[in-house]
């Protein structure tokens, strides 16, 4: 397609591209820069840009400690200002044991939101809060006008269908699916809307993996809950097929489900009930993916470089007419993760008056992702060598051109500033 025409006029210069897309610039509500110590924010925040992400909303639950009070939130903001490419807004935990009672001076620090889980990762970095506790959480939550991030799976049914599954067939890729089937997510659900509703919580169900969700949301909404959900291009991609194809790399929590889920997460978009598709980047290095035994491997996968590419692509594969699921996807990519985070007034929108962060998407068939190609660390993708319908050819930050395909021209460390709430 040759390289886009640029002529200036006056003070302004202007590019044609084709018949490529000019959207806003993505926001990623789900990456996780320091679930280890070989990603960090330059690395990951490289890595978004490159892929059309002009925004992230990062993790708390670094490996070093999670980001449970003020203090920690100040120091991720100094990283912030030294090493990120894109902007970021940042999300706290509600640690175990009272750890709701530091959601004020976080807020005050500059959290868009927070995150806790319901199912018992790990003690020192993602711990379980009860059903107990959550009553607490949730309301020192509405009482910061925050949005509350949940992992919502079953901890009891998960924690014993490992129990089982270890001692019967370690090997097999597919156990990890088994230990957490639909209806732990389900359950997970469910309680933790039941609770926000109960609170008055704006609540955010991250990645979902079944269309049962979705409905589930639905009908919470409608009864007068404020719930939004996403879900991920992993789960709108792969079927368990993949999970025995690929093994470790794709183990991720919860886990890759039969085809039927991916169809029907696909009509969810389609329809316009999935608000948000996050990458929930989480990039291991494989080492943390080479035990034959499934389960004692790391969980997630990086993603951030291909959130855009594998949704939009996709979408487009499936239904040409950008009117139908592509359009619900750029705003399951856009704006609807920057009006869930309180920033939906600068980000998200071509509109006057916002931010100039834009993203040039070229669609073809034809382009397969190449791992070795990417900025992420982690050094591989679970896309490798999948054809995804296109690719980011420009990013835009702030009127700044901070990705160019065609050259490989990054964007430099601390251009990137923190995204804060402003409702």
């Amino acid at each position: 397609m040759g390289e886009p025409e640029a002529a200036v006029i006056g003070s302004v210069t202007h590019q044609d591209f084709g018949d490529a897309y000019v959207l806003p610039g993505a926001i990623d509500a789900h990456v996780h820069c320091y679930s280890h110590d070989g990603e960090g924010m330059f690395a990951a925040t490289r890595s978004a840009v490159a892929g059309g992400v002009t925004t992230i909303v990062e993790m708390p639950f670094d490996a070093t400690g999670p980001v449970k009070n003020a203090d920690l939130v100040k120091r991720k903001r100094d990283i912030i200002t030294r090493e990120a490419v894109s902007d970021v807004a940042l999300l706290g935990t509600l640690w175990p044991g009272g750890g709701w009672r530091e959601a004020e001076p976080m807020a005050e620090a500059g959290v868009v939101g927070y995150k806790v889980s319901l199912y018992h990762t790990d003690s020192d970095r993602f711990p379980r809060v009860d059903d107990a506790e959550l009553l607490d959480t949730m309301a020192a939550v509405t009482g910061v006008n925050r949005t509350l991030c949940v992992h919502a799976e079953n901890n009891e049914i998960v924690q014993h269908l490992q129990r089982v599954e270890t001692e019967s067939d370690p090997l097999d890729p597919l156990t990890h699916a088994r230990t957490r089937p639909p209806v732990s997510e389900s359950l997970g659900v469910l309680t933790a809307m039941e609770i926000a509703a109960d609170r008055g919580t704006r609540l955010h169900l991250c990645h979902m993996s079944i269309p049962r969700a979705v409905k589930l949301a639905r009908w919470w909404n409608e009864d007068g809950a404020d719930i939004s959900l996403e879900t991920c291009p992993h789960y709108l991609t792969f079927d368990e097929d993949d999970m025995i194809k690929q093994g470790a790399r794709l183990k991720i929590n919860p886990p890759i489900r039969e085809r039927e889920h991916v169809e029907g997460l696909w009509s969810s978009l389609a329809d316009g009930f999935v608000p948000v598709v996050s990458s929930d980047h989480a990039p291991w290095s494989l080492d943390r993916k080479s035990d034959e035994q499934i389960l004692k491997n790391a969980s997630g996968a990086p993603g951030v470089e291909t959130l855009v590419s594998a949704t939009l692509g996709q979408a487009l594969l499936r239904d040409p007419d950008p009117r139908g699921v592509f359009d619900l996807a750029v705003q399951a990519v856009t704006e609807g993760p920057a009006k869930r985070f309180g920033f939906g007034d600068r980000k998200g929108s071509l509109k006057p008056g916002f931010d100039a962060d834009l993203m040039v998407f070229q669609p073809d068939d034809s382009y397969v992702v190449d791992e070795a190609q990417l900025h992420s660390n982690a050094g591989w993708s679970p896309f490798d060598g999948y054809r995804v319908g296109g690719y980011i050819k420009r990013t835009y930050l702030r009127g700044r051109e901070v990705w160019n395909a065609d050259s490989g021209a990054i964007g430099e460390s601390g251009y990137g500033v923190l995204v804060e709430r402003s409702d």
